[in-house]
């Protein structure tokens, strides 16, 4: 029974609540994956999701900053959350549902804006965080599962709006891509995105810093839908929602898409 699963990075689910529930009236994704949520999760507005069918509900929440959750119209148990780097952040939450399959949603550090980790200590954060889910990965490959999140990183040349300009701007330098790309091999994990649309500039970022970041477009791909090869086949339909990006008081990025046959 075919499935669709949405990732978005939302700035605030308090302040964004209306926004969230416009794309679940207007999409109707089975499950939508929140990062940044910048809320414990006691103190997230459920109701209306839950009016709207998301009765399932899983997450990790934190005053201010970080946080991670998953609404889902679909059963889900959650089965776990780990903290990455120990840097004790609401980061990651990871859930089953009933047709076994496991989905891990990801909200990576930023990593501060000079990409040193001996100078800008969030970067060496950032890094490690990375590492850490290589290392895990290889210890434990995932099997028919799915991975999900703001991953902070925009690996291809066409995932960004200026590759040269942007090789020294966190986000798109080479030891980042090298982390991430490490951390996708080690759990030999498929970039469904990337497969569904494999050619062409790809974006889910868009500063708020630019007047009119439509006509400037200049964005980057940070958020990311992956899956294990046992499942990458029956993922498909991907597709960024960019108009989100223009709603009234819209969150930096836009949600990503895609629907699994399984």
């Amino acid at each position: 029974m075919p499935f669709t699963l949405a990732t978005w990075n939302i700035n605030s689910v308090r302040l964004r609540e209306p926004l969230v529930l416009k794309l679940l009236e207007q999409e109707l994704p089975d499950v939508l994956c929140l990062q940044e949520c910048k809320s414990p999760m006691e103190k997230i507005p459920l109701e209306g999701f839950r009016a709207l069918g998301y009765q399932h509900i899983i997450g990790r929440g934190q005053k201010g900053y970080n946080g991670v959750a998953i609404l889902s119209r679909l059963p889900i148990e959650e089965v776990g959350s780990v903290d990455y780097a120990g840097l004790n952040h609401a980061r990651h939450i990871a859930g089953r549902l009933e047709n076994g399959v496991v989905i891990h949603n990801f909200y990576v550090p930023a990593g501060g804006d000079i990409p040193d980790r001996e100078q800008n200590e969030k970067f060496g954060q950032k890094l490690d965080y990375l590492t850490e889910m290589r290392d895990a990965f290889h210890a434990d490959r995932p099997e028919r599962s799915i991975l999900v999140g703001d991953l902070n990183i925009a690996p291809r040349e066409d995932d960004v709006w200026n590759h040269k300009q942007l090789l020294k701007i966190v986000s798109h330098t080479p030891v980042e891509v090298e982390h991430l790309g490490a951390a996708q091999d080690a759990g030999g994990w498929v970039d469904i995105t990337r497969k569904d649309i494999p050619e062409g500039l790809l974006y889910s970022w868009w500063s708020y810093r630019a007047k009119d970041w439509s006509a400037a477009d200049k964005g980057r791909r940070l958020d990311h839908v992956w899956a294990t090869p046992d499942i990458a086949n029956a993922g498909h339909s991907s597709r960024i929602l960019r108009d989100v990006r223009g709603w009234e008081k819209p969150s930096d990025h836009a949600p990503v898409f895609a629907t699994f046959d399984l």
